[in-house]
């Protein structure tokens, strides 16, 4: 097997360089006029500064306008940053130790970098903030979703603990705020077909073979909202929220289900009301049996004016997200 090469240049802002190989054949003078073809979405402009600033790196150092096109060569360098709306809520840290990481993930901020979510992500966050330039997620937890994310701090250990949402060994409990139904029969198992196309963004049931497994309790009830617990035995994408949208009790804040709303990346206000209450399962290295509860609450549960009403500030946007119980560890 063949050894990773190592980047010739250090992590930027929690993140590794992109690296690119160059194809074993063509017939470019330069690794510009390459770039210039490989690149399209990236200004020529754009390029030729990048090679001059010395920001594109061979094994052996910076590549200049000049380099001429090496067949089969590795290139590395930083991504230009898209201009991101800051997120104002901190991740919460419910446990750390050897390998493991376990935090409390705050609504709106996205677990990984993806599109236009990449300084404003879970992992880029602690990776800079508890200096773990190698933290990487064993799962992943939607956006709009609150609660525990599981990363692990140990490179080589990756697999054992992705291995185990892969294989659902995870038992994974949520917990959701919506309308109450008197007439909804619970608990129940809430078995369909959850379709979700690439480009579209809302997922939809349909026909055929169940792919989608949800069991629904209600945990309480007051003033015509229940406070549910669901305990998913597929990870299918917005599976939670299509299920209970499907029984005609939508999760409040819930901007894709039952109907597609938009809503601009800086408006914190109603937070989607579904949390990442309690992962568990047996540790793979030494088979003890490991359970992690959130600290986090659903806070239109317990004030639905405050969770209804828009933030004044960065506080008081904190303070609609979710309440929190106990005392955590924060990330600086």
């Amino acid at each position: 097997m063949r050894r990773k090469l190592r980047p010739p240049i250090p992590p930027r802002h929690g993140l590794d360089p992109a690296r690119l190989k160059l194809p074993a054949e063509g017939d470019w003078p330069t690794l510009l006029a390459h770039l210039v073809d490989r690149l399209p979405r990236v200004a020529p402009d754009r390029i030729e500064q990048m090679l001059r600033e010395e920001r594109i790196h061979g094994l052996d150092g910076p590549l200049g306008v000049d380099t001429p096109f090496e067949p089969g060569s590795f290139i590395w360098f930083h991504r230009d940053l898209p201009d991101e709306v800051p997120v104002p809520f901190e991740i919460s840290v419910v446990h750390r130790d050897e390998h493991l990481l376990v935090v409390d993930k705050p609504h709106f901020l996205a677990t990984i970098p993806r599109g236009r979510h990449i300084l404003e992500t879970a992992l880029v966050r602690l990776r800079r903030d508890l200096d773990l330039p190698h933290l990487s997620p064993a799962h992943r937890l939607d956006r709009v979703t609150a609660g525990l994310v599981m990363f692990v701090i140990t490179p080589e250990l990756r697999g054992k603990y992705q291995t185990l949402f892969r294989d659902r060994r995870v038992h994974k409990e949520y917990e959701a705020i919506a309308p109450h139904d008197p007439a909804l029969e619970l608990p129940r198992t809430v078995r369909s077909r959850i379709v979700k196309e690439r480009g579209v963004l809302a997922a939809r049931e349909e026909p055929g073979p169940v792919n989608a497994e949800t069991h629904v309790e209600l945990a309480e009830h007051r003033d015509g909202l229940g406070r549910y617990r669901l305990i998913p035995s597929t990870g299918r994408t917005h599976q939670l929220r299509v299920h209970l949208s499907g029984l005609g009790v939508p999760i409040l804040g819930d901007d894709f289900y039952p109907e597609l709303r938009e809503k601009p990346l800086d408006d914190f206000t109603k937070p989607l009301q579904l949390l990442a209450k309690v992962l568990a399962f047996d540790d793979p290295l030494t088979g003890t049996p490991r359970r992690f509860t959130s600290g986090l609450r659903l806070s239109a549960w317990d004030d639905l004016a405050a969770w209804a009403a828009p933030p004044a500030g960065t506080g008081d946007a904190a303070a609609v997200t979710c309440a929190r119980t106990g005392s955590r560890s924060t990330a600086p």
